[in-house]
């Protein structure tokens, strides 16, 4: 038997162990609470970014940006090096 795999229209949010539609504001505020939740029990060294080279250098620049920056760590990578 064959799935098929449909492509998500709205962001999803876990209440209550099920997946329920949320707004953009509410799941980026869900997910900036979950990276600010890790780094303060584990510190910035806990999350890392990884970025593919056939993203613009610009967007490269922003990802190593972010990382350095909001996360406070170096744990960066890509595969710009290949």
């Amino acid at each position: 038997m064959t799935k098929v795999l449909a492509r998500l229209t709205e962001p999803l949010v876990r209440e209550n162990g099920a997946l329920r539609p949320a707004s953009w504001s509410e799941a980026l505020d869900r997910a900036a609470e979950g990276f600010r939740r890790v780094k303060a029990q584990h510190s910035g060294d806990a999350v890392g970014t990884f970025s593919c080279s056939k993203a613009s250098n610009e967007m490269n620049y922003m990802a190593g940006k972010l990382t350095r920056v909001a996360f406070g760590t170096h744990n960066v990578d890509s595969c710009n090096r290949t």
